[in-house]
């Protein structure tokens, strides 16, 4: 009886053990183990949610520590770091771009940042104030990479026109003002590397914002001179904004192109002149009429024949054809020029362009204007200073390209016959002068005479060569 419950009590201890065992592995498989494991990544991610509240919220935001400061005290900061600082500031990301943006779109951030003493004389203020805006186009160029061309022309134009030295018309003493070439500078500094494309745009969106094609248009069917100010202002404009700032010619024909090409010839010739004929430095007034009235210096007639040239040697737009009627304009506009300042324009343009034109109208049969010009060319050597022989090696290669035998001995007789004629007339303009008029008419007479003996001396010269040597 013992031995069987003693059996028995050994069996059921056999048997509780198996039961424990399969007891807690049911209840671990379903309970258990899932509960550890998400404990222990729970214990994980408690562990670094303190320390990577930071760096998450600089992944998130992508401005780092910035985005912690409130947008005074980052606005004060920036008051402290130079424009070159605040332009590279802005390029850490998006977020910062915009404040950088929101700073310089300020009261403060602008008035600071746009200096004024346009009218300064000082030359050294000038340059400082030039090498600012320079910095400042740079700041402008980077704050704005992200937006479109439109908008980021319209953002800056925005801040500018908050001074009214960067305004047409704005400015009272807008000969001396500076602000037109510190805009100047600011905007080449922005599209700096813009293509074509890009730049069309540049010059219609401040054509449409400054209302210059209108103004323009008042110019060119008015009387030279009748708009003075208006002249000015556009002059100024166009030249400082535009022009004088570029380094390539390539540039600077570029911009001109665009200036000249949507107006007929005879407007364009008109606004050429408006562009670089001489000025008066005190008043701003343009010399219309000193073309066409007294002999121009060289200083007077260089700005024509370099914008004239720079067409000529780098713009795709322009045709030979387009070049030479430009200049017949120009000669003719107010009134004809005195054919001294015409042949002047015309060595100023350079040997190249000088020739190219001279043997058009030889090809053309014009040979009474042709040998017109070869006399006056003359004088303006003799003048100036120029060697002679450059005229007779002009009418030599010129020679060349008539066709016939007959014509070339014509046009060379017609050169001697312009010669006696011009000088008869300066004898009588002498005889009849008043006395006011009379030393101008001898010392023309005086010039002409020697440009005839000089002439001819060069001519013996080739004629004789080998029997002087």
């Amino acid at each position: 009886m013992k031995s069987s419950e003693k059996q028995k009590e050994e069996d059921s201890m056999k048997m509780k053990p198996m039961e424990r065992d399969e007891a807690p592995l049911r209840i671990n498989a379903f309970t258990l183990i899932p509960n550890q494991k998400y404990r222990r990544s729970c214990r994980h991610l408690q562990s670094k949610k303190g320390g990577d509240r930071l760096e998450n919220f600089h992944t998130q935001y992508n401005c780092g520590y910035f985005q912690l400061i409130p947008v005074e005290i980052f606005h004060k900061v920036l008051c402290y770091l130079s424009v070159t600082d605040i332009s590279v500031l802005s390029m850490a990301s998006k977020v910062v771009g915009t404040q950088v943006v929101g700073y310089i779109a300020t009261s403060s951030g602008i008035r600071r940042l746009l200096l004024e003493g346009f009218h300064s004389t000082d030359v050294s203020k000038k340059s400082v104030s030039m090498e600012h805006y320079r910095s400042l186009g740079l700041l402008f160029k980077r704050c704005t990479l992200l937006l479109p061309t439109k908008e980021r022309l319209k953002f800056v134009h925005n801040q500018l026109l908050k001074n009214p030295c960067f305004r047409m018309g704005g400015c009272t003493m807008v000969v001396q003002c500076s602000g037109f070439a510190c805009f100047g500078m600011l905007l080449q500094t922005l599209i700096a590397g813009w293509d074509e494309l890009e730049c069309h745009r540049v010059f219609n969106f401040l054509n449409e914002s400054a209302n210059l094609p209108r103004k323009m248009q008042s110019v060119v069917c008015s009387r030279p001179g009748a708009t003075r100010k208006l002249e000015l202002q556009i002059r100024l404009f166009y030249r400082r904004v535009l022009l004088d700032h570029w380094v390539h010619q390539c540039d600077i024909a570029f911009w001109l192109t665009r200036i000249l090409k949507p107006w007929p010839m005879v407007n364009q010739a008109r606004l050429l002149y408006l562009l670089y004929g001489p000025m008066s430095i005190n008043d701003g007034q343009i010399h219309w009429h000193q073309m066409n009235q007294i002999p121009a210096g060289e200083e007077s007639i260089k700005g024509l024949a370099a914008a004239v040239r720079l067409l000529h040697e780098n713009a795709k737009e322009w045709t030979a054809d387009d070049i030479f009627t430009l200049l017949e304009e120009l000669a003719g506009f107010p009134q004809e020029w005195l054919l001294e300042n015409s042949a002047r324009l015309l060595i100023c343009c350079g040997n190249n362009m000088c020739f190219t034109f001279l043997a058009n109208k030889a090809v053309n049969g014009r040979l009474n204007e042709l040998a017109t010009l070869i006399v006056f060319l003359s004088l303006v050597c003799e003048k100036d200073g120029y060697c002679m022989d450059w005229t007779v090696k002009m009418v030599h290669r010129i020679c060349k390209v008539i066709a016939s035998s007959e014509s070339r001995w014509n046009f060379l007789q017609t050169i001697e016959k312009v010669f006696a004629r011009v000088t008869m007339d300066m004898i009588e303009s002498l005889m009849f002068s008043g006395l006011e008029e009379d030393e101008g008419v001898t010392y023309n007479m005086y010039n002409m005479v020697n440009a005839q003996a000089e002439f001819h001396k060069e001519i013996m010269l080739h004629a004789f060569s080998n029997v002087l040597t």
